[in-house]
């Protein structure tokens, strides 16, 4: 049982605690889950941690139950995606601790084949997913949504410098990190072109907005999703006291649907701010949020691999003497182009219109320089 392999590090939902009246509402979450919390049949695995240490902050003003507390009165609609909660992570002694922990927990559920949210705690636990991912030895690409740029090598606090721990790693199997969201102001300028030579892809919080869905590809391709809620703006999530500009609840929603849409994707992270809530519309916004996350994993059920074409539109394209064929997936829309290589990247269609044209896509352009 997946449940007795990680029991000792963390402390089970006593679902009761959760209840708003006496009872769950038939078809809310908390029903849901009461019924049918089995770790072993789950398609995604939730998983909390109160843990903000890494940030400073030793007594945050809200938690994972928190999150719980409001996701478990949402309804359950995706009747195809077996939802488990494990619980929260058990706090160490130390920061590391703590950590060390839940890398042990995402290694068991990796494993087994799960796909994890972890919920909580401050933003830097991603580079202890990083590193249980690494445990497979296969190169994988991070997408990372915040408000701040944490590449800060002097700064004595690991949540404002563990993107730079992550891919200085070694070894190393962060092939490709996209940050997106950052705001200009909160950005040392210096540090975007140290991105840009290392060909990660950083898009500004306007740039997001404008292109939400050139995003998505981003997504697709990465076996890690994190999201810190810093990067919405103030009047979504009131416990961000970081700035009163950002994302908006709903273009949230908006990528982390495009994380459940993702077959790469393995762990995603939802980092809260330590601030003091206002209605509970923090919790709110975070547990639509995996709400979202479950909505796109049923999406994403019917669409055939890429590898078998069967399920797609083929488009063949010549631009700038290069003979690239494009997919479009007849179940979700979605856009993929061929590379030199005869390998497919995730793709959009305004990709497409661009090759259409006789243009290389920057693109495709950026991963060729990869490659």
């Amino acid at each position: 049982m997946l449940h007795s392999q990680i029991s000792d590090f963390v402390q089970d939902v006593v679902f009761e605690q959760y209840v708003p009246d006496e009872n769950f509402l038939p078809g809310q979450y908390g029903q849901y889950l009461q019924l049918n919390n089995n770790l072993d049949d789950a398609d995604l695995v939730l998983l909390g941690v109160n843990d903000w240490r890494g940030a400073g902050w030793p007594k945050p003003l809200m938690d994972a139950a928190a999150v719980r507390r409001e996701l478990y009165q949402l309804y359950y609609w995706h009747t195809e995606i077996q939802v488990a909660d494990a619980g929260d992570l058990k706090t160490g002694a130390t920061r590391h601790d703590t950590c060390v922990a839940m890398q042990s927990v995402l290694n068991e559920l990796l494993r087994a084949g799960k796909r994890v949210l972890v919920f909580g705690g401050s933003h830097d636990i991603t580079d202890y997913a990083s590193q249980a991912l690494a445990e497979r030895k296969q190169q994988m690409e991070v997408t990372v949504v915040d408000a701040t740029i944490d590449i800060h090598q002097e700064n004595p606090l690991p949540a404002n410098r563990f993107l730079l721990d992550m891919v200085t790693r070694r070894p190393n199997y962060v092939a490709h990190l996209n940050l997106l969201g950052f705001q200009s102001y909160l950005a040392f300028p210096n540090l975007l072109e140290t991105i840009d030579k290392l060909r990660f892809d950083c898009f500004r919080v306007g740039k997001v907005q404008e292109q939400l869905e050139e995003m998505e590809p981003y997504i697709r391709s990465s076996a890690l999703f994190s999201f810190d809620m810093h990067a919405l703006a103030h009047a979504y999530a009131p416990a961000n006291t970081l700035s009163p500009n950002g994302l908006t609840g709903s273009e949230a929603c908006r990528l982390m649907q495009f994380a459940g849409m993702s077959q790469m994707n393995k762990i995603n992270i939802l980092s809260l701010p330590s601030g003091k809530d206002q209605q509970g519309l923090t919790a709110k916004q975070a547990a639509h949020m995996v709400w979202y996350l479950v909505d796109g994993m049923q999406r994403l059920v019917h669409e055939k691999p890429v590898a078998e074409l069967e399920g797609y539109n083929e488009y063949h394209t010549i631009c700038a003497e290069v003979d690239t064929l494009f997919l479009q997936s007849r179940n979700t829309g979605r856009w993929w182009m061929q590379m030199p290589d005869k390998s497919f990247i995730p793709c959009s269609y305004n990709d497409y219109l661009t090759a259409s044209s006789n243009d290389l896509p920057e693109r495709w352009l950026r991963v060729q320089e990869r490659m």
